[in-house]
Protein backbone atom coordinates (compact mmCIF):
# COMPACT_ATOMS: atom_id res chain seq x y z
CA UNK A 1 0.00 0.00 0.00
CA UNK A 2 1.00 3.47 -0.92
CA UNK A 3 0.37 4.55 2.75
CA UNK A 4 3.76 3.32 3.62
CA UNK A 5 5.18 6.75 2.09
CA UNK A 6 2.34 8.86 3.61
CA UNK A 7 5.48 10.79 5.00
CA UNK A 8 6.59 11.34 1.46
CA UNK A 9 6.24 14.42 -0.70
CA UNK A 10 4.07 13.94 -3.32
CA UNK A 11 6.16 12.77 -6.70
CA UNK A 12 5.83 12.22 -10.33
CA UNK A 13 5.07 8.87 -12.06
CA UNK A 14 5.00 8.55 -15.62
CA UNK A 15 2.34 6.01 -17.29
CA UNK A 16 2.37 6.43 -21.01
CA UNK A 17 3.09 9.10 -23.21
CA UNK A 18 1.47 12.17 -22.34
CA UNK A 19 -0.15 10.41 -18.89
CA UNK A 20 1.24 10.33 -15.81
CA UNK A 21 0.38 9.96 -12.12
CA UNK A 22 0.96 12.91 -9.46
CA UNK A 23 1.01 11.04 -6.44
CA UNK A 24 -0.35 12.44 -3.12
CA UNK A 25 -0.29 15.63 -5.02
CA UNK A 26 -4.08 16.43 -3.69
CA UNK A 27 -3.50 14.88 -0.01
CA UNK A 28 -2.35 18.52 1.57
CA UNK A 29 -6.06 19.55 0.31
CA UNK A 30 -8.12 16.45 0.67
CA UNK A 31 -10.28 18.23 3.52
CA UNK A 32 -11.26 21.26 1.69
CA UNK A 33 -11.84 19.39 -1.53
CA UNK A 34 -14.22 17.00 0.55
CA UNK A 35 -16.11 19.84 1.80
CA UNK A 36 -16.72 21.10 -1.61
CA UNK A 37 -17.84 17.81 -2.54
CA UNK A 38 -20.08 18.33 -0.11
CA UNK A 39 -21.49 21.77 -0.88
CA UNK A 40 -21.81 20.31 -4.57
CA UNK A 41 -24.03 17.80 -3.60
CA UNK A 42 -26.06 19.69 -1.33
CA UNK A 43 -27.39 21.59 -4.52
CA UNK A 44 -27.04 17.98 -6.83
CA UNK A 45 -27.91 15.16 -5.09
CA UNK A 46 -25.57 11.72 -6.26
CA UNK A 47 -27.71 9.55 -8.48
CA UNK A 48 -26.45 6.13 -10.16
CA UNK A 49 -27.35 7.07 -13.47
CA UNK A 50 -29.05 5.17 -16.21
CA UNK A 51 -27.30 4.41 -19.43
CA UNK A 52 -29.01 4.54 -22.90
CA UNK A 53 -29.17 0.79 -22.60
CA UNK A 54 -31.11 0.66 -19.45
CA UNK A 55 -27.98 -0.49 -17.01
CA UNK A 56 -28.22 1.38 -13.63
CA UNK A 57 -24.49 2.28 -13.34
CA UNK A 58 -22.90 1.27 -9.88
CA UNK A 59 -20.84 4.56 -9.39
CA UNK A 60 -23.02 7.48 -7.92
CA UNK A 61 -22.63 10.72 -9.91
CA UNK A 62 -23.02 14.48 -9.44
CA UNK A 63 -21.48 17.75 -11.45
CA UNK A 64 -20.27 21.44 -10.82
CA UNK A 65 -18.95 23.74 -13.51
CA UNK A 66 -20.31 25.65 -16.42
CA UNK A 67 -21.66 21.81 -17.92
CA UNK A 68 -22.59 18.20 -16.80
CA UNK A 69 -22.01 14.75 -17.90
CA UNK A 70 -24.91 12.70 -18.01
CA UNK A 71 -27.28 10.89 -20.15
CA UNK A 72 -30.62 10.58 -21.51
CA UNK A 73 -32.17 7.58 -23.98
CA UNK A 74 -30.80 9.07 -26.80
CA UNK A 75 -27.10 8.72 -25.32
CA UNK A 76 -23.75 10.68 -23.27
CA UNK A 77 -23.94 14.50 -23.30
CA UNK A 78 -23.34 17.59 -21.34
CA UNK A 79 -25.77 19.64 -20.03
CA UNK A 80 -25.57 23.49 -18.49
CA UNK A 81 -28.37 21.94 -16.38
CA UNK A 82 -29.15 19.89 -13.89
CA UNK A 83 -32.04 16.75 -15.07
CA UNK A 84 -32.59 15.69 -11.59
CA UNK A 85 -32.80 19.55 -10.16
CA UNK A 86 -33.95 21.50 -13.46
CA UNK A 87 -31.28 24.23 -12.21
CA UNK A 88 -28.06 24.72 -13.28
CA UNK A 89 -25.04 22.82 -11.98
CA UNK A 90 -23.39 24.16 -9.40
CA UNK A 91 -20.70 26.44 -9.50
CA UNK A 92 -17.33 24.52 -9.31
CA UNK A 93 -15.45 25.22 -6.01
CA UNK A 94 -12.53 27.64 -6.36
CA UNK A 95 -10.68 24.76 -4.08
CA UNK A 96 -11.41 22.60 -7.63
CA UNK A 97 -10.14 25.18 -9.69
CA UNK A 98 -6.94 25.74 -8.16
CA UNK A 99 -6.05 21.79 -7.41
CA UNK A 100 -6.95 21.55 -11.30
CA UNK A 101 -4.69 24.39 -12.33
CA UNK A 102 -1.76 23.36 -10.32
CA UNK A 103 -2.09 19.41 -11.46
CA UNK A 104 -2.31 21.18 -14.70
CA UNK A 105 0.74 22.77 -14.82
CA UNK A 106 3.19 19.97 -13.31
CA UNK A 107 2.02 17.95 -15.96
CA UNK A 108 2.54 20.04 -18.50
CA UNK A 109 -0.85 21.23 -19.58
CA UNK A 110 -0.57 24.68 -18.55
CA UNK A 111 -3.12 25.95 -20.65
CA UNK A 112 -5.87 23.53 -19.44
CA UNK A 113 -9.41 25.60 -18.26
CA UNK A 114 -11.93 23.06 -17.27
CA UNK A 115 -15.47 23.42 -17.57
CA UNK A 116 -16.91 20.88 -16.47
CA UNK A 117 -16.33 18.55 -12.96
CA UNK A 118 -17.90 15.27 -12.86
CA UNK A 119 -18.14 13.58 -9.33
CA UNK A 120 -18.08 10.25 -8.94
CA UNK A 121 -18.56 8.42 -5.42
CA UNK A 122 -17.88 4.65 -4.74
CA UNK A 123 -19.46 2.36 -2.66
CA UNK A 124 -18.03 -1.02 -1.98
CA UNK A 125 -18.72 -3.03 -5.30
CA UNK A 126 -18.78 -0.19 -7.57
CA UNK A 127 -16.75 0.11 -10.82
CA UNK A 128 -15.88 2.12 -13.97
CA UNK A 129 -16.11 -0.65 -16.67
CA UNK A 130 -13.18 0.06 -19.53
CA UNK A 131 -14.29 3.14 -21.46
CA UNK A 132 -13.10 6.10 -23.54
CA UNK A 133 -13.39 9.65 -22.62
CA UNK A 134 -14.60 10.64 -25.98
CA UNK A 135 -17.51 12.78 -25.54
CA UNK A 136 -15.91 15.91 -25.42
CA UNK A 137 -15.54 17.77 -28.20
CA UNK A 138 -11.84 19.05 -28.14
CA UNK A 139 -9.53 16.40 -27.80
CA UNK A 140 -6.43 18.61 -27.58
CA UNK A 141 -7.31 19.07 -23.94
CA UNK A 142 -6.53 16.77 -21.39
CA UNK A 143 -8.20 14.44 -18.40
CA UNK A 144 -7.66 15.46 -14.60
CA UNK A 145 -8.64 12.88 -12.35
CA UNK A 146 -8.34 13.30 -8.70
CA UNK A 147 -8.78 10.10 -6.23
CA UNK A 148 -10.34 10.40 -2.13
CA UNK A 149 -10.62 8.29 0.21
CA UNK A 150 -10.65 4.43 -0.37
CA UNK A 151 -7.50 2.91 -2.39
CA UNK A 152 -9.09 1.12 -5.68
CA UNK A 153 -7.29 0.02 -8.67
CA UNK A 154 -7.26 2.04 -11.87
CA UNK A 155 -7.01 0.30 -14.99
CA UNK A 156 -5.32 2.08 -18.03
CA UNK A 157 -5.06 0.36 -21.77
CA UNK A 158 -4.30 1.51 -24.90
CA UNK A 159 -6.25 3.07 -27.87
CA UNK A 160 -8.11 -0.31 -28.26
CA UNK A 161 -10.39 -2.43 -26.00
CA UNK A 162 -8.29 -5.46 -26.15
CA UNK A 163 -4.41 -3.34 -25.78
CA UNK A 164 -2.82 -4.68 -22.67
CA UNK A 165 -3.21 -3.30 -18.95
CA UNK A 166 -1.47 -1.85 -16.28
CA UNK A 167 -2.93 -1.85 -12.96
CA UNK A 168 -2.27 0.94 -10.45
CA UNK A 169 -3.18 1.20 -7.37
CA UNK A 170 -4.10 5.16 -6.65
CA UNK A 171 -4.99 6.28 -3.29
CA UNK A 172 -6.45 9.20 -1.12
CA UNK A 173 -4.62 12.40 -2.69
CA UNK A 174 -3.24 10.87 -6.23
CA UNK A 175 -3.91 12.30 -9.33
CA UNK A 176 -3.75 11.03 -12.61
CA UNK A 177 -3.29 12.99 -15.95
CA UNK A 178 -3.48 12.25 -19.35
CA UNK A 179 -4.23 13.41 -22.85
CA UNK A 180 -1.86 13.93 -26.11
CA UNK A 181 -1.16 10.65 -27.52
CA UNK A 182 -3.01 8.84 -24.07
CA UNK A 183 -6.51 11.08 -24.74
CA UNK A 184 -8.23 8.52 -25.71
CA UNK A 185 -6.63 5.42 -24.12
CA UNK A 186 -9.10 3.10 -22.34
CA UNK A 187 -9.56 3.21 -18.82
CA UNK A 188 -11.53 2.14 -15.56
CA UNK A 189 -11.66 1.15 -11.75
CA UNK A 190 -11.61 -2.51 -10.41
CA UNK A 191 -14.54 -2.87 -8.17
CA UNK A 192 -13.92 -1.32 -4.90
CA UNK A 193 -12.96 -3.23 -2.19
CA UNK A 194 -14.57 -3.00 1.81
CA UNK A 195 -13.02 -0.70 4.20
CA UNK A 196 -13.11 2.25 5.89
CA UNK A 197 -11.16 5.90 5.43
CA UNK A 198 -10.96 8.68 8.30
CA UNK A 199 -12.35 10.87 6.05
CA UNK A 200 -14.61 9.31 3.70
CA UNK A 201 -15.80 6.37 5.56
CA UNK A 202 -16.87 3.33 3.53
CA UNK A 203 -16.29 5.47 0.21
CA UNK A 204 -14.14 6.37 -2.47
CA UNK A 205 -14.76 9.69 -4.41
CA UNK A 206 -13.30 11.10 -7.59
CA UNK A 207 -13.52 14.75 -9.04
CA UNK A 208 -12.69 14.31 -13.09
CA UNK A 209 -11.86 17.97 -14.72
CA UNK A 210 -12.85 18.35 -18.54
CA UNK A 211 -13.28 20.83 -21.28
CA UNK A 212 -16.99 19.83 -22.14
CA UNK A 213 -17.23 23.22 -24.30
CA UNK A 214 -15.62 23.31 -28.08
CA UNK A 215 -12.33 25.57 -27.46
CA UNK A 216 -12.41 28.98 -28.70
CA UNK A 217 -8.54 28.86 -29.09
Amino acid sequence: MLDLFAEADPWLEPLAPGAMILRRFALARAAALLAGIDEVAAVSPFRQMVTPGGYTMSVAMTNCGKLGWTTDDRGYLYAPVDPMTGSAWPSMPAVFQALCHDAAVAAGYADFTPDACLVNRYAVGAKLSLHQDKDEPDLRAPIISVSLGLPAVFQFGGLRRNDPLKRLMLEHGDVVVWGRESRLFYHGIQPLKPGVHPQTGEFRFNLTFRQAAESTK
